[in-house]
């Protein structure tokens, strides 16, 4: 895939990183349509590219992402032309293929929150499974503040992220959250200075490229899997799993680094 074509996504590929900047600062980075498609064909590619081991998230210019276009809320079109089946098949074959994708990905993801991550934007976050943030970072579930529901989906991540009830109470108020409240809550991993957010998402992305790249993306599945499955379901897939990556190249090559006191050499075979 060539990563220069790319319209509303500034993409690099880099050390096994691939780093993915929304790239509409004049729109807060709102998603419409050209961008969901870029962005859901990336991601498809990305999955299954040996190249690629993490994925970092962040946003062009001072936001974050905005959720939805509400310019094109109020004029009716693209996604939100029609009226309400239309409307409802439009979030199906729209937005809604984002969680789709990102539920569906092996490798793992970091979002790092460079400022106001709203709405649906505050969704996507939720949907990667590491967040960093800034003091510049401010988290919302806004939708009805415009009398809307979260349709990508955000009731299914923000729960799984900071819990029932305080997903509960950032749905039916409304109100935006800050960087400290960001953390306290568990919706942010790690908060350092802006200055610092993108060295710190180097790092954080390097520790994970720097271990066996199969026994981290089955880790994840089952991560993913066990907030679903019954004990047994997930002891059965993790038997599984380690019956893979214990005869991999990747898991004795851990087994001799360690016995000799030197950083393993993973090569994800």
């Amino acid at each position: 895939m060539n990563l220069s074509t790319f319209q509303h996504l500034n993409v690099n590929l880099s050390n096994n990183q691939l780093w993915v900047r929304l790239n509409r600062p004049e729109a807060a980075n709102a998603f419409h349509l050209p961008m969901i498609d870029e962005l859901v064909s990336l991601l498809e590619w990305a999955d299954y590219s040996d190249e690629v081991r993490v994925i970092v998230f962040t946003g062009e210019g001072k936001h974050f992402c905005a959720g939805g276009d509400v310019k094109a809320m109020a004029e009716k079109r693209e996604m939100f032309s029609g009226e309400p089946d239309q409307l409802r098949r439009n979030y199906q074959k729209g937005i809604q293929r984002i969680p789709r994708a990102m539920e569906a990905l092996q490798k793992p993801t970091i979002a790092l929150l460079n400022g106001a991550a709203i709405g649906a934007g505050c969704d996507f976050a939720c949907m990667s499974d590491i967040r960093i943030g800034c003091e510049k970072t401010k988290l919302g579930e806004t939708f009805t503040k415009l009398a809307l529901v979260p349709g990508d989906g955000g009731t299914y991540f923000l729960s799984r992220v900071v819990g029932y009830t305080k997903a509960m109470e950032m749905f039916l108020t409304g109100k935006i959250y800050q960087a400290e409240e960001c953390l306290e809550m568990g919706a942010l991993n790690k908060l350092v200075t802006s200055e610092t957010l993108l060295e710190e998402g180097q790092k954080m992305a390097a520790m994970i490229c720097a271990n066996a790249p199969v026994a981290v993306q089955m880790t994840k599945k089952a991560l993913k899997l066990g907030f679903h499955k019954d004990l047994q379901t997930s002891l059965d897939l993790l038997a599984a799993f380690q019956g893979i990556t214990q005869r991999t190249e990747d898991h004795f090559e851990g087994l001799k680094a360690l016995e000799q006191k030197r950083p393993a050499q993973f090569k994800g075979s």
